[in-house]
């Protein structure tokens, strides 16, 4: 799960984390009050979407004026904000942040994810930090330091100390990181986090180091025990099939074909793609409808698939293992029946009754084309989407 970056500033300062004084909005003409409260004659108004490039999609400016905020937000708010991350729709901006104007004398980059090789959160800093971090990264991987950590470890002062000269800091600079790198680790832990990232962290004005930004993504699989982390799920940031498909504890992924796909089995889900791929078909999702592939799940399934307007045929591929196939059967029958569902539906079975599982199908008086084969499966998903 993602959080806004508002969201996440606000747990950094909770951590001691040094960030900007701000204040979110939600509508326009609560800006000039928010700069007030402020303070000072210059301010940042960031538009809050979970996605990168904003400033250079211009959700990020620098106003000297509160009326200038306002007529910002009122460009933005209601409307969706296009980046290099998002899709060609954008994502909905919804609230406004509102900061004290930081004075940047350096840009540096600083983050933590998971290293499941060394089974360790690993820190990458770099001194050359900002928008442009993907290209240090590609030309200049040495100015990029990757070391891992271990809360309450004796090495962790020297690890710090490791990451603090690649970002050169100074002695004081330094003597402010060390503590830093200790809360920012201790709010990895104990928030569940997947990703933290801080670009820029910057130097300031008066030599001291700042949060300019804040991302953080928690693991979803924890959300169970960080409820408080919970209620700040943002739904309309999320693709609307997939977060319905969430509530329904469905696998769900959105694509850009027009081959709906549902299949029980992740590894199997991604095999499915793999070959209507490989006879030139594009997938519309993947789709992982569990192991236990009840007549409720495979038309909460279908009713996702079916909402999305590029879907011109469903391909349904089944392994029956602890599931029995003949029930599967009967549960895609009456699915299609409850859906109401016109375009053509491929069904493909395998394993624990996978022939009398076919023959239900067979004798069903809708539309559907059962096939025991994947590679035939494919092919003629394929076809029909054509």
């Amino acid at each position: 799960m993602n959080l806004h970056e508002y969201q996440g500033k606000a747990l950094f300062a909770e951590y001691n984390l040094p960030v900007s004084k701000g204040k979110i909005i939600f509508k326009a003409e609560d800006v000039i009050e928010a700069c007030n409260e402020i303070g000072g004659s210059k301010w940042v108004v960031k538009a809050q979407v979970h996605a990168g490039g904003r400033g250079k999609a211009g959700g990020v400016e620098l106003i000297d004026d509160p009326n200038e905020g306002v007529k910002f937000a009122k460009k933005w708010l209601g409307k969706n904000l296009i980046t290099y991350q998002t899709d060609k729709d954008g994502q909905p901006v919804n609230s406004i942040l509102i900061e004290e104007c930081t004075e940047i004398v350096k840009e540096l980059y600083l983050s933590a994810v998971i290293d499941r090789e060394s089974q360790k959160i690993v820190f990458i800093g770099s001194c050359e930090g900002g928008v442009n971090i993907e290209e240090v990264a590609k030309n200049a991987p040495e100015k990029i330091i990757y070391q891992g950590v271990t809360y309450g470890d004796k090495s962790l002062l020297e690890n710090a100390t490791n990451i603090a000269k690649v970002l050169k800091l100074d002695e004081k600079q330094t003597n402010q990181f060390l503590p830093m790198i200790e809360n920012l680790l201790r709010l990895f832990i104990e928030k569940d986090l997947s990703l933290l990232e801080i670009n820029p962290l910057v130097i300031n004005e008066k030599g001291d180091l700042h949060c300019l930004d804040a991302k953080i993504n928690i693991d979803s699989n924890a959300l169970y025990r960080q409820p408080e982390l919970q209620d700040m799920y943002d739904e309309s940031q999320e693709d609307p099939q997939e977060a319905e498909a969430a509530k329904s504890d469905l696998s769900y992924v959105s694509l850009d074909g027009n081959i709906g796909c549902m299949v029980n089995g992740a590894g199997l889900a991604m095999g499915t793609m793999d070959t209507i791929k490989f006879f030139g078909g594009n997938p519309a999702n993947f789709l992982d409808v569990g192991g236990t592939a009840t007549q409720q799940r495979v038309a909460k399934a279908f009713k996702i698939i079916l909402k999305d307007p590029e879907v011109k045929v469903v391909l349904v591929n089944i392994f029956g293992g602890i599931v029995r196939c003949d029930l599967i059967a009967e549960g895609i029958i009456a699915a299609i029946k409850e859906e109401d569902i016109s375009i053509p539906v491929v069904v493909r079975l395998e394993g624990n009754n996978a022939e009398k599982g076919a023959k239900i199908l067979s004798k069903a008086n809708i539309k559907i084309e059962s096939i025991n084969n994947l590679s035939d499966a494919a092919k003629k998903v394929v076809e029909l989407a054509k």
